[in-house]
């Protein structure tokens, strides 16, 4: 049988693009070597961002690919475990960074909060400090990716009609047919998605393109205290020094010489403050960025410890535990958000490059079904 178009790689930019695909009528087959996600689209936070993207394309992608999110969530059955953002201002030149987003177009339905207004509203799961105010955004969604992912393939399989062909390694891709340790797959157009494996495909291209990969700790922690709840997704200071829809305002420049200053080690180790809640409770934090070609199977204590001092300076969690630790990876290109390189005769390499996946990627494999098939 062939197809419309096959898809290589199974997590959430292929997903994106079967699902796109899927909406025209299309025929899709995925094609992944293993027997379920277990790579970027599963260790990561399950943050659909939007507030602190980079302005312009990477923001409206974003906002795009909530609103698919919000779409196809209640239909594949994935529940959506709490909705916005809260930033917290630790420092003065924090909230200077806060006002001068919210006076811009991506800031006009997010709401500055007061320090008065931040303990009254959010005190009780708020670290003891002297807050300056907060932002708040209403943009952000969040699943837990462990389900989201599974499920949103199930689903594309189950009422879209997508096939999915699991523990099948593509040995090569050539215009109309992708062949694979399960046999040659036909199809007229073929988007390679395959996250950071740079080395089965098209490793002449990953090359000249300069991708590297990226490595973070995550881990998952229990709030000692029972029915702590968080708003939404929580981040801090150092995060304003890292996502670039907030560090590329002139604003920032005062914030980070602060921040090198008074937390250069963590800075130096790429962590800022990402923690988000799911339904039993627990909180997933995170995380720190350091990149390797190959990732070290070795994740050192001293950066878990500096992401927890951090947690505990923005949220009130006495007697929290840690209970999971896990590194991701994702691929990475310092100047570059995403890449999509035509192939020639209807072949795209398709990879996020900044840790976005799932905050962009619907938006992404709209434009990529775009390119191979003519605007709907």
């Amino acid at each position: 049988m062939s197809h419309d178009l096959a898809i290589v790689g199974a997590g959430i930019v292929g997903l994106a693009h079967a699902l796109a695909a899927a909406r025209r009528g299309l025929r899709v087959v995925v094609i992944d070597r293993e027997a379920e996600a277990v790579g970027a689209s599963v260790r990561n936070f399950g943050f659909v961002t939007v507030t602190g993207q980079q302005a312009g394309q990477c923001w409206t992608r974003a906002m795009r690919s909530r609103d698919v999110w919000a779409e196809v969530a209640p239909e594949a059955g994935i529940a959506i475990e709490h909705e916005g953002t809260l930033v917290p201002a630790q420092r003065p030149e924090a909230m200077a960074v806060l006002e001068a987003f919210a006076r811009t177009a991506m800031g006009a339905e997010c709401r500055l909060l007061t320090a008065a207004e931040l303990k009254a509203r959010h005190g009780a799961v708020l670290a003891d400090r002297d807050w300056q105010g907060a932002l708040w955004s209403p943009h952000e969604r969040r699943v837990e990716s462990r389900q989201a992912i599974p499920k949103l393939a199930a689903w594309l399989e189950r009422a879209k009609g997508v096939e999915f062909r699991r523990r099948t390694l593509v040995k090569a891709v050539e215009p109309g047919r992708v062949a694979t340790t399960g046999g040659v797959i036909e199809a007229g157009r073929i988007a390679v998605c395959p996250g950071d494996d740079l080395r089965t495909l098209f490793p002449e291209v990953i090359d000249r393109l300069g991708i590297t990969r990226c490595r973070l700790h995550m881990l998952k922690v229990m709030p000692g205290e029972a029915g702590f709840r968080l708003p939404g997704s929580v981040m801090s200071d150092l995060s304003l020094v890292r996502y670039l829809g907030w560090s590329e305002l002139p604003e920032a420049a005062a914030l980070k010489a602060r921040l090198l200053a008074e937390q250069k080690e963590w800075l130096d180790e790429g962590i800022h403050l990402i923690a988000v809640q799911g339904a039993d409770g627990g909180l997933i934090v995170g995380d720190s960025h350091h990149y390797e070609w190959s990732p070290s199977p070795f994740a050192r204590g001293r950066v878990d410890d500096l992401i927890l001092q951090e947690m505990q300076a923005v949220l009130r969690l006495p007697g929290a535990r840690v209970t999971e630790r896990w590194t991701g990876t994702y691929a990475s290109l310092p100047d570059r958000l995403m890449v999509r390189e035509d192939l020639g005769e209807g072949i795209r390499l398709v990879i996020v490059t900044s840790g976005t996946g799932a905050s962009t990627a619907f938006a992404i494999g709209e434009e990529t079904i775009d390119e191979l098939f003519g605007e709907a």
